[in-house]
């Protein structure tokens, strides 16, 4: 799916902090002072550009990042939460197909699509607006191995056949997790999409009851096979779940694997295997209580990705 190049509308940055300039997805003759209004009084309902030279920031309204990208190096992972969504890969190193419901700027997406090319990936994406803005973020032109779905990622997964090695939940909209995320059955879904050795990786932000939800749900779909973790100076958690129920970590193992996918992709593996372990000794047996997870975590309206 390419969607032609939209025309962008640019005005400098209305925002005092936030110097650079707004593409909008707006015609030429449009009022910029009521564009403004719409912007700062954060009721403006399309997805934005705001631009300072040296990232690129994909923005739902006012003070709701999406997604950022580094000009200099856009395949990079800019954002914290996406390196250590990577982790991924310490549980299955060489996935054939995965699965990605949100694509935003298209951080994952495009650096799977570089530094996994052995992988065939799908990125299924609600909104026609975030989607024509694909070339602005360099996410690849669709071809054999990747592609760009419009659909709604719960109905896209209950008529899904085919089985995915990783499944990673990046999705957001102006108000936070999409509704029809919010339910049991969004996740027993996408645990039946998983092959016997799939791994599920969420990214959860925002208000913080709806959080705790997502989590009590993955939790009855994947048993104990679930390790949730902080994002270390940020305020999201990323849930980890294996398709095998009766998941048991070897660390000794994972350790090792670490420490040559960090040499393989630079990322810092072996302290996310550090934090997971620590994590799910702290959970085991108990699951991630109500109260801890309030008390730690202080979550943003929405994700960037």
């Amino acid at each position: 799916m390419n969607p032609e190049r939209p025309e962008l509308l640019e005005l400098p940055s209305p925002f005092l902090r936030e110097a650079g300039v707004l593409r909008l997805m707006e015609s030429a003759d449009s009022r910029q002072d009521e564009l403004y209004e719409r912007i700062v009084g954060g009721i403006y309902e399309k997805p934005y550009i705001l631009e300072d030279g040296e990232l690129r920031h994909l923005c739902f309204g006012l003070g709701s990042t999406q997604s950022v990208m580094r000009i200099s190096d856009p395949y990079a992972l800019d954002l914290a939460y996406t390196r250590e969504m990577m982790a991924f890969l310490l549980f299955n190193c060489q996935p054939r197909r995965i699965l990605l419901i949100g694509l935003g700027g298209g951080s994952l997406a495009k650096y799977c699509y570089r530094y996994l090319p052995s992988a065939r990936i799908t990125a299924v994406e609600n909104d026609p607006d975030v989607i024509s803005l694909r070339d602005e973020f360099l996410i690849p032109r669709d071809d054999f191995r990747f592609s760009v779905i419009r659909a709604d990622g719960a109905t896209y997964l209950v008529g899904l056949r085919r089985g995915f090695d990783a499944v990673l939940i990046d999705a957001f909209d102006r108000n936070g997790i999409p509704s029809s995320l919010a339910n049991v059955e969004f996740y027993s879904n996408a645990r039946r999409c998983l092959r016997s050795t799939g791994v599920f990786v969420m990214n959860l932000a925002g208000e913080r009851a709806a959080s705790l939800a997502h989590l009590d749900w993955i939790r009855e779909v994947f048993g104990e096979a679930v390790i949730a973790v902080p994002v270390e100076g940020d305020d999201n958690w990323l849930v980890f779940a294996q398709k095998d129920r009766y998941f048991e970590p070897r660390w000794k193992w994972l350790l090792w694997q670490a420490k040559r996918l960090k040499e393989r992709f630079g990322l810092e593996f072996p302290a996310y295997v550090h934090q997971f372990r620590r994590c799910y000794n702290a959970d085991r047996g108990r699951g991630l209580e109500h109260e801890d997870y309030a008390r730690t975590a202080i979550l943003r309206p929405v994700g960037a990705r």
